[in-house]
């Protein structure tokens, strides 16, 4: 469908990409990863036709279709309703709508036969594009990612950008292009809306190329993941956990055959060394010499996961009880956020408050740290030191300052040494902390941010998603200092992961109250999916039952036609069965290929060998692709027998 071939692309003569190559085929699902820098977003564009590649090719299908949703839509406004902007998707059928308006409308004052037969033609091709059904799938989508039905008829711009960026998002999904390509999709969706995407994202037609920092949005959605690394389009056939397992092999054996080559690269350096000055040797000096000068390099692994340890250092240290919220009432006008609601932080407590967005989950973080005029009361503990990060805070940054000096400003008592030392953690190196603040991007000054907080010698945090623009490393940065964190914080955020790695409680705003689990994000989903069972249990126990005996009702006779179509599909189950035992063999065989081939991989004279371990690479990934084809034939099958099973049982 579209594939790229040794395409190669330089910003200011430093290679983004060169000599990449990658297939993208119908229905593939590709997760696009990397460090920020890499060149993800400029892949995307690349695909999209903005830049032109200084090398190489980017070939598509005649039939190939693209749709591309990045960040710069968030400045797109517009005077329509956002329900009018999604179905712009179907201009066609738009056009065509309009039209037959026009024509009911004359036909009104001038009735004849050459206008029913305008308006009979184009009613048929109304109908033929699904001009009827265009409307309801449009309000479906925009429901689906966090809409009300109300706001269908608002007009765009009374929106802020991530609201107009999920009606794009939405505008995007309608169009149904053969390649979908989506540049960090959930930064601006709540957890509903991005359970919405990730489902529809699974039976999409076309292929898809998300670009993400959330690992569970990719484990759900992603089919393949594809790494930018070294300037190169590395493939893994598999989701993002996958590809953490698979990344971990590789490297090993990449490391152990660098090390390998290493040392022979030493022993005939040192052969060389030792015999230069004797003439009985000076073939074999000369022959080694060559050898060196042809030997193809393996590169050294670059350890991509940073590993951190912060010192957190408080001033004072708090008192038992944090915040003490008590019978909280907030609203704004009409729209009633909080009611008579109560709650208490505690020393300790590592709070992730989530849920829907339009619940008031800024609002209650406002609350906390004092900035919001409420009813009832908020009373600070002891010795509370609180620090409060939200993403306007970046506007806050003095963007003439020095990125260094703009930590040193931050009050806290830490040395320039101890400062680098923080940058170096957030991936500010060498150089970097002399970088402006306005030369930086949008994650760039996120870090940046975040480091000023976590420095801000504070016992209370909170943080109002601290995730977004990050990358996996960042992220994954975040995660150790926050785990390293001996004092209170509460969260605002959307990565399940994120939360599931520093959260031990949870809090969510039900019926303008603040509600808390006492537990880990994985315990509150099974202790969700517990309720929601009982309570539809429940629902169906309180229904009222009709106690009128029923009256029997004899069943017709069996027809020929029955015994005949019975007979049919059980000769089709027993077909089906036996595909699905001979499939189950190859896997066995697949799997115990695979096992052996990674034995063979993890032998010394092979690693040691560039050429034999590209041979034994290529094998092994045939293997790995022949088993996950096998294995996706067994899942189609098994569901097909599954069918056929019960269609067999109704009979």
């Amino acid at each position: 469908m579209l594939s790229i071939n040794n395409l190669s692309y330089f910003i200011g003569g430093r290679p983004l990409y060169e000599n990449a190559s990658l297939h993208i085929k119908p229905k593939d699902k590709i997760g696009l990863i990397g460090l920020n820098g890499t060149g993800k977003s400029t892949l995307l564009r690349l695909i999209n036709g903005e830049y032109q590649p200084d090398g190489g090719e980017i070939s598509k299908s005649n039939d190939c279709t693209l749709g591309f949703l990045n960040q710069d839509l968030l400045s797109y406004q517009s005077e329509d309703s956002i329900l009018d902007v999604a179905m712009e998707a179907f201009k066609e059928a738009v056009d065509i709508h309009h039209q037959i308006d026009k024509v009911l409308h004359e036909m009104e004052v001038n009735y004849h036969d050459k206008l029913v037969t305008k308006l009979t033609r184009l009613q048929d091709q109304f109908e033929a594009l699904d001009g009827y059904t265009m409307q309801a799938k449009a309000e479906e989508i925009l429901e689906g990612i966090g809409f009300s039905t109300d706001d269908l008829k608002r007009p765009l711009k009374e929106f802020s950008g991530g609201w107009r960026m999920r009606v794009m998002l939405a505008k995007l999904l309608l169009e149904k292009p053969s390649l979908l390509m989506l540049d960090e999709p959930t930064n601006h969706l709540d957890l509903p809306s991005i359970q919405w995407i990730e489902n529809y994202l699974k039976s999409y037609e076309g292929a898809v190329i998300v670009v993400s920092h959330d690992r569970q949005f990719l484990d759900n959605t992603i089919e393949t993941i594809v790494e930018v690394s070294s300037q190169q389009l590395n493939v893994y056939s598999g989701n993002y956990s996958f590809y953490l397992e698979e990344k971990a092999l590789r490297t090993e054996i990449q490391k152990n055959a660098f090390e390998n080559q290493q040392s022979k690269i030493k022993q005939t350096e040192k052969f060389i060394e030792r015999f230069r000055s004797k003439a009985t040797k000076a073939r074999q000096v000369q022959s080694r010499v060559k050898s060196l000068e042809k030997l193809e390099r393996i590169d050294d692994v670059i350890d991509e996961n940073a590993s951190v340890n912060f010192r957190f250092d408080f001033k004072q240290k708090a008192g038992r009880f944090i915040v003490t919220l008590d019978n909280i009432g907030k609203a704004y006008g009409d729209k009633v956020i909080l009611k008579n609601t109560s709650a208490l932080i505690e020393n300790g407590d590592k709070i992730a408050l989530i849920g829907a967005n339009g619940k008031g989950k800024s609002t209650l973080l406002r609350v906390i740290a004092g900035d919001e005029n409420i009813e009832g009361e908020r009373k600070l503990g002891y010795n509370v030191n609180m620090a409060f990060y939200a993403q306007h805070q970046l506007e806050s940054l003095k963007v003439d300052n020095e990125i260094l000096e703009e930590l040193k400003q931050a009050g806290s008592a830490k040395t320039e040494t101890e400062l680098r030392g923080v940058l170096g953690c957030f991936l500010f190196s060498d150089e970097d902390v002399f970088k402006k603040i306005k030369v930086l991007s949008g994650g760039e000054k996120s870090r940046v941010a975040l480091a000023k907080t976590l420095i801000s010698e504070s016992n209370f945090l909170i943080l109002d998603e601290p995730t977004n623009h990050l990358d996996m490393q960042s992220v994954n940065i975040l995660i150790q200092a926050l785990q390293q964190f001996k004092g209170t914080f509460v969260i605002v955020s959307h990565d399940r992961y994120f939360i599931s790695e520093v959260a031990n409680k949870i809090w969510y705003i039900q019926d303008q109250e603040i509600k808390e689990y006492p537990g880990t994000y994985e315990e509150f989903q099974y202790w969700q999916k517990k309720q929601e069972a009982q309570n539809a249990a429940n629902q169906a126990n309180a229904e009222p039952k009709n106690t009128t005996p029923k009256k029997e009702v004899s069943k017709p006779p069996r027809q020929d036609g029955d015994k005949e179509l019975r007979r049919q599909l059980e000769n089709d189950l027993k077909k089906q069965s036996k595909q699905l035992e001979d499939i189950e063999k190859e896997i066995e065989q697949l799997e115990a290929q695979k096992s052996a081939q990674e034995l063979i991989l993890s032998k010394p004279e092979v690693f040691g060998n560039p050429d034999k371990l590209a041979e034994e690479n290529e094998k092994y990934n045939k293997i790995d692709m022949s088993l996950t084809e096998a294995t996706a034939k067994w899942e189609k099958l098994a569901e097909t027998t599954e069918i056929l099973e019960q269609k067999i049982s109704n009979l």
